[in-house]
C-alpha cells in the first residue's frame, strides 16, 4: 500500500512529495480452510440432514433416535467452543430417545397382556418385530419394513403364547392385538423423532 506523507504536516515550496512503500513484513494468507464459521456451517448442514436420515431409520425399526443422539452430542463435542449445542438440548435428545423406546414397546406388550398374553410372547414380540422389518424392508422400502414388524410381532405373540400352553382362539387374539400395538409404536417413535430432529435442528439454526 502506498501512502504519500501529506496529511497533518505543512510541505514548504519547493520540496518534493515523499512517498513510502509499506510493505507488512507478514501478510496473512487466507485459504477457504479459515473463513469465518465455514465448518460450523458444513457441520450444521451435514448433521441437519445427518438426523433426518436417522429419522427414517426409525420408520425401519433401526436405533434412529439413539444414532441422532450421537451424531448431535458429536457436533456438540466439536463445536464445544461456540456453545452451539448446548448441554441442555443433548439432555432433551437423550430423555426423548428412553421415551421413544418405550413408546416403541410399551403399545404392543400392554396390548397382548391386556388380554392375557404370556409372558414369553413379550420376548417373542420384540423378536418378531425385528425379524419382520428385516424381511419385509427388501420387498417394498419402508411401507413392508412396517409391515414386517406388525406382522413379525403378531406371529412372535402367537408362537409365544401357544409355547406357554394358551388356546388358539387366545393366541390369535394376543396376535391382533400385538401387530396392532407394533404399528402404533412405530407411529409413536417415528413422531418422538421427528420432535428430536426439530430440537437438534433448532439448536443449529438459532446457535
Amino acid at each position: 500500500m502506498i501512502v504519500v506523507q501529506l496529511i497533518g504536516n505543512k510541505i514548504p515550496m519547493g520540496s518534493r512529495v515523499t512517498t513510502h512503500l509499506m510493505i507488512p513484513s507478514m501478510i496473512p494468507q487466507m485459504t477457504w480452510f479459515d473463513l469465518p464459521n465455514l465448518w460450523i456451517y458444513v457441520l450444521g448442514a451435514c448433521l441437519i440432514v445427518g438426523n433426518l436420515g436417522c429419522v427414517a431409520m426409525i420408520v425401519c425399526q433401526l436405533p434412529g433416535t439413539w444414532l441422532m443422539l450421537v451424531l448431535t452430542a458429536g457436533a456438540a463435542w466439536w463445536g464445544w467452543e461456540t456453545q452451539w449445542i448446548g448441554p441442555m438440548v443433548l439432555l432433551s435428545l437423550l430423555l426423548l430417545a428412553i421415551l421413544g423406546e418405550i413408546a416403541e414397546i410399551a403399545p404392543s406388550v400392554r396390548a397382548s397382556r391386556k388380554i392375557g398374553g404370556s409372558k414369553r410372547s413379550v420376548a417373542l414380540i420384540l423378536i418378531g418385530s425385528v425379524t419382520g422389518a428385516i424381511l419385509g424392508t427388501p420387498w417394498v422400502p419402508v411401507l413392508g419394513t412396517i409391515l414386517g414388524a406388525c406382522l413379525g410381532a403378531g406371529v412372535g405373540a402367537l408362537l409365544g403364547d401357544r409355547w406357554a400352553g394358551r388356546s388358539w382362539r387366545n393366541a390369535i387374539s394376543a396376535s391382533k392385538a400385538a401387530a396392532k400395538g407394533r404399528f402404533w409404536g412405530t407411529l409413536a417413535k417415528s413422531i418422538i423423532g421427528m420432535v428430536m430432529w426439530l430440537i437438534a435442528t433448532l439448536a443449529v439454526l438459532v446457535g
